[in-house]
């Protein structure tokens, strides 16, 4: 089974940005919706992003629209969730999947990275 590794979570200001990175052990299929997520202490998991690994117009959750941007790079089997003008309700711990479905349900994502921390300071 293909392992997803996210990587680049860290502590920074509000208004700063972040770079998160999840990459594939092995190749991804051009098949795979690869989304990102989050979740918060005490939180359930939210949807954050998702883009179909071939291409196409990533999807965004309403809280994020306009500050966070997915690109992939297919050389090095990864996908980047590029985080711009953070603030304190972004902080949570990030995770990368992979499913078929172009879903926003984690649920319908069948592999998951570990997770990384992302800590915005006020």
């Amino acid at each position: 089974q293909v392992q997803l590794l996210e990587s680049g979570g860290g502590l920074v200001q509000a208004g700063d940005s972040l770079t998160l990175a999840c990459t594939a052990s092995s190749r991804i299929y051009s098949s795979w919706v690869m989304g990102w997520f989050r979740q918060a202490p005490g939180k359930e998991r939210e949807f954050v992003g998702l883009r179909r690994w071939r291409g196409g117009s990533p999807l965004f959750a309403d809280s994020v629209k306009g500050r966070f941007t997915i690109s992939t790079d297919s050389a090095k089997n990864t996908v980047f969730l590029q985080m711009d003008s953070l603030n304190p309700e972004d902080a949570a711990v990030y995770y990368c999947a992979a499913g078929i479905q172009y879903s926003t349900v984690a649920s319908d994502y069948f592999n998951w990275g570990q997770g990384t921390q992302v800590t915005v300071s006020s």
